[in-house]
């Protein structure tokens, strides 16, 4: 029987590892504009999105937004939005990304409370639909095609 990551990979699939953190969220490293960033992977995030203190480091072009963000820590979250002109996971690459920018002091200070490193950012539900996400729980690893 063929193992996944062998079929993944015949289907053209890129493979990215991750990382578990001591809360259990998944780690990944991403590019943002060709700017490393740390990023939890979260499947219920239908946007992918940084924090405001990103946007110099991003080189991001914030624009207003008039839609809010809500996560399971805080609702009503005024947002920004920026085009991302490469974004990229492992040798996974996708231009032209719309990413949300919002305040993430709520998640980072979670993960500070559980002595975790904070993040730049959340990849959400949007990247992995586009890049026909594969979750491999087992041995640590994100698929996109």
């Amino acid at each position: 029987m063929k193992k996944l990551p062998d079929i993944l990979k015949k289907e053209g699939y890129k493979k990215i590892k991750f990382k578990v953190t001591k809360t259990q969220h998944l780690l990944l490293k991403a590019s943002v504009n060709g700017i490393k960033g740390n990023f939890i992977l979260d499947t219920g995030a239908s946007s992918s999105c940084v924090g405001f203190e990103c946007i110099e480091l991003f080189l991001l072009e914030a624009k207003t937004s008039e839609t809010q963000a809500s996560s399971a820590g805080a609702s009503g979250m005024p947002t920004q939005v920026a085009v991302v002109n490469q974004f990229q996971l492992g040798i996974w690459k996708h231009s032209g990304l719309e990413i949300v920018i919002f305040d993430l002091f709520h998640v980072n200070e979670a993960l500070l409370q559980h002595n975790s490193k904070p993040v730049h950012g959340i990849i959400g539900a949007d990247i992995l639909m586009r890049g026909r996400g594969i979750i491999d729980y087992y041995d640590h690893f994100l698929y996109l095609q």
